[in-house]
């Protein structure tokens, strides 16, 4: 399936993101999305396993962790785009108590209460879950001390809206601090633009130059893309397996050559940023 438009791109990480929800919640035997090759709740130690409900550590679908990157404090105000289940926004709340907040935005209802469930059970109070868009966050500039992300912006079709957006609501002198797939080198057009790749965080992704220019051109200063984990081919062939039977990769398209062609073209990567002080 070809990408025709931001709003196609958006309806199918919606529903592909619904899905997993229902799937973790056990009330869907659809495919969630594919964790082969993320690492998801992998990342997290043991006491933090330990004080998040399953539910929340089944639903992480991350590349990453970006609360031990994000280095919290009691106080601050945290923004997680793309809360999923609510794993990294349960783990900020308790960081910055008992004076800050963590807020978790995400675009699908499914997602969102999974995730207010998964707070109840937790007992996390200073915690918030907004439904909307990293393109358009609803909250005040200049309101957020620390913005956070797992995996989640590549998927967006629209990245220079998510860091103006970002710079927006960021303090003077805040913090991006996120997990995300980087391409290291650009795909060719026929894999950009298959849905179901999108969807699975590989062809919506940013090579590390263009991430880098367009967090400057958001204004964003001191920018480092760290890369934690470069994906092989038995990684890439995990996760086109793992697509659904809905995506329909097109009859032009050879697999094998297409899976060489991504051999460690892509990887997980921490990305931090800070807007100026002035």
């Amino acid at each position: 399936m070809a990408v025709k438009n931001d709003e196609e791109i958006r309806s199918a990480v919606r529903e592909r993101y619904a899905q997993a929800a229902r799937s973790v919640d056990g009330s869907c035997c659809s495919a969630a999305v594919p964790t082969e090759g993320l690492i998801g709740h992998t990342l997290y130690n043991e006491d933090e396993a330990e004080a998040l409900p399953h539910a929340a550590l089944e639903a992480s679908l991350g590349c990453g962790n970006p609360t031990m990157l994000a280095d919290l404090h009691p106080g601050e105000v945290v923004l997680d785009l793309g809360s999923g289940g609510g794993i990294d926004v349960l783990l900020s709340a308790r960081r910055v108590a008992p004076d800050g907040k963590a807020y978790g935005l995400d675009m699908t209802p499914e997602m969102l209460d999974l995730a207010r469930r998964n707070q109840a059970e937790a007992g996390v109070t200073n915690a918030e879950f907004l439904e909307g868009t990293m393109e358009e966050i609803p909250l005040p500039e200049q309101s957020v001390d620390v913005i956070i992300s797992n995996c989640v912006v590549n998927l967006s079709p629209d990245k220079p809206a998510v860091f103006r957006e970002a710079f927006r609501v960021l303090k003077p002198g805040g913090r991006l601090a996120i997990s995300d797939i980087v391409l290291r080198k650009k795909l060719p057009e026929p894999l950009q633009q298959v849905m179901g790749l999108w969807t699975g965080c590989v062809a919506g992704a940013l090579s590390d130059s263009d991430y880098r220019d367009k967090l400057e051109q958001a204004g964003f200063e001191a920018i480092e893309i760290e890369a934690t984990h470069v994906y092989d081919s038995a990684e890439i062939t995990r996760m086109v397996a793992d697509l659904p039977d809905s995506i329909e990769l097109p009859k032009t398209l050879d697999i094998e050559a297409s899976i060489t062609e991504l051999e460690g073209a892509a990887m997980s990567a921490f990305v931090r940023a800070r807007k100026p002080l002035q």
